[in-house]
């Protein structure tokens, strides 16, 4: 079981370690997209959010202050999914059926990340703390 948990914390890690470059490397086209959607101060909300990423995701593949990691995704997943994700306010329907889908896969992420703080520390594997 130890073995499962490790390989689910590696596609984890890696799946938010890869958000977080995105957030970096694709600033340009995220932030136009963020200011449509009311984002206060985008051009920093966006790396921003990528350093959230980036810290949630070296946490949780590394097992290091994983409290850290569910703090971190706490506050992206909250807001971005709110915001960014508010398909009760579209009126085009393959834009609310794109946002409900995003909307809905970033609940179940919130869960799983809730989920993280019922693990007993230190995590198998664990590099650290």
């Amino acid at each position: 079981m130890e073995i499962a948990f490790l390989i689910g914390r590696i596609i984890i890690g890696l799946y938010w370690i890869y958000g977080a470059i995105a957030h970096f490397t694709q600033a340009k086209s995220m932030v136009p997209y963020a200011k449509m959607k009311g984002v206060p101060f985008a051009e920093v909300a966006v790396p921003g959010t990528g350093v959230l990423l980036l810290v949630a995701g070296l946490s949780i593949l590394t097992g290091i202050y994983p409290l850290i990691a569910v703090a971190a995704l706490t506050l992206f997943l909250v807001p971005v999914t709110a915001m960014m994700h508010n398909f009760w306010t579209v009126e085009d329907q393959m834009m609310k059926m794109n946002d409900m889908v995003m909307f809905t896969k970033n609940m179940a992420l919130l869960g799983y990340t809730l989920i993280l703080l019922a693990i007993p520390q230190p995590w198998p594997f664990s590099l650290g703390f």
